[in-house]
């Protein structure tokens, strides 16, 4: 089944914001770091106490949050809201995607791939949208 929830990201903040974003809303907040799982092997040390994954429950209220981890690009205004789409088959994710990429920016594309956390991919559409996948490896 897919879920479609916001998504936020933070610049090294995040544990801290969804903290706050927990005393606000109350709920149930769980946190992953890099260095609790298998990517900490492709991210460099420095890296390692960021949060891979945040997702706080609150009722009718649900959102997941991530610490900026990519190398190449810069967290701006515009580029740190999103929406994320997760759970499911990767045939359904890849349906979706490609749906999704049509007239996407090519240089915003991270095409859908397995990951040791599963199925991961994410475009900016041709609205500048941005959207994260995730869900079962192929």
């Amino acid at each position: 089944m897919l879920n479609l929830t916001p998504f936020l990201l933070f610049d090294g903040k995040c544990a801290e914001a969804m903290a706050f974003y927990k005393e606000c809303f109350g709920g149930e907040l769980a946190i992953t770091k890099v260095k609790d799982t298998p990517m900490k092997a492709q991210v460099p040390p420095e890296l390692h106490d960021n949060v891979i994954n945040a997702h706080l429950t609150s009722g009718a209220i649900e959102f997941t949050a991530t610490d900026w981890l990519h190398q190449t690009r810069t967290p701006r205004p515009g580029n740190t809201v999103c929406m994320y789409l997760n759970g499911g088959s990767h045939s359904e994710l890849r349906a979706m995607f490609d749906m999704l990429s049509m007239g996407a920016d090519p240089e915003l594309l991270d095409d859908l791939r397995d990951m040791p956390f599963g199925s991961y991919g994410h475009l900016a559409d041709k609205y500048g949208v941005h959207w994260f996948f995730q869900g079962e490896k192929s």
